[in-house]
């Protein structure tokens, strides 16, 4: 968990000043732990500390500030709450002037001396010697948090009734979904922030623009496009090939995907059905199948880079 450099740009981008909340540092009972965040605008948000009163506090105080602060607020009877326990917020102002750089880590002075605290000087330089994850540091007034890891690329292809509940499922997972369709009126009013959306008259045409370690996920509202992007997918490096349908539909695929060349070690590595059938068969359900099914390749696949590391 780190500071999503990529989001707070979007929404700085759609919205203007927008301010970050941050839970910094926690006691005992709390709604959320250390490291949740969420992002604040004139008019709206994203993400969670946890909801209640603390929340409300939290959004309201947003609006009211024009530089970083941090409070220590205990989650007891004034604020009818019953954890016990306490949470220091840090909350901070961006805008497009002022977001901070790619790197490793952001270490920054939220309130205290402008000097850095020895103690968190001792910290970087024993993280650095050590090759240990960057993790989050509050120290008398400054904050250390590392910048997220880039999220893994989905490609995802049609806007219909599951493409929709895939992209909501997945809010909040690490996935970097980029949308594809055939019209702008084919994609919902709103469109997530955390989906990105590409109009293309033949979507199997910008394939070749995906990175080669993306997910791909194909649920279009034809046969023939499914055919046509399964065919540009397998012709193109890439992570996995989710394709909805039925098993009769895998074996007429298989035919077809045979015929244009491909090889049946390439074939059988396309995921259809999605989902997990045992879970259902309504947009929700296969959506929830979706999301485990690629946590788990990103699971394995994490697990085999670390053992050959």
């Amino acid at each position: 968990m780190g500071l999503n450099l990529r989001e707070l740009a979007d929404a700085v981008a759609r919205h203007g000043r927008v301010v970050r909340v941050l839970i910094a540092d926690h006691q005992g009972s709390t709604p959320r732990e250390s490291g949740t965040s969420m992002l604040v605008w004139n008019g709206g948000q994203s993400g969670t500390i946890g909801g209640g009163a603390l929340e409300l506090q939290a959004v309201e105080t947003a609006t009211q500030i024009d530089s970083p602060i941090a409070l220590k607020v205990p989650l007891g009877p004034a604020l009818g709450q019953c954890c016990g326990g306490a949470v220091t917020l840090v909350l901070e102002p961006f805008t497009a002037s002022d977001l901070p750089n790619e790197g490793e880590n952001y270490s920054r002075r939220i309130t205290g001396d402008k000097d850095k605290p020895l103690a968190l000087r001792r910290l970087l330089k024993s993280q650095r010697n050590s090759g240990a994850t960057p993790a989050l540091i509050w120290q008398q007034g400054w904050l250390m948090e590392p910048l997220e890891a880039p999220k893994q690329p989905l490609w995802l292809y049609g806007a219909g009734h599951v493409g929709r509940a895939i992209v909501d499922t997945l809010q909040d997972l690490p996935f970097d979904i980029t949308w594809i369709d055939t019209a702008p009126d084919r994609f919902p009013e709103t469109i997530p922030t955390h989906a990105n959306p590409l109009v293309a008259q033949n979507p199997a045409d910008a394939v070749k623009h995906a990175p080669q370690d993306a997910h791909h996920l194909v649920l279009t509202y034809s046969h023939t496009l499914d055919l046509d992007l399964c065919h540009a997918i397998l012709s193109h490096p890439h992570k996995s090939l989710g394709l909805i349908g039925s098993k009769t539909k895998r074996r007429r695929f298989t035919s077809k995907l045979t015929a244009l060349g491909h090889g049946s070690a390439q074939i059988a590595g396309i995921i259809c059905p999605i989902g997990q059938r045992d879970l259902g068969k309504t947009p929700k359900a296969i959506a929830i199948g979706v999301a485990s099914e690629l946590l788990t390749i990103n699971a394995v696949n994490s697990a085999q880079h670390k053992a050959t590391a």
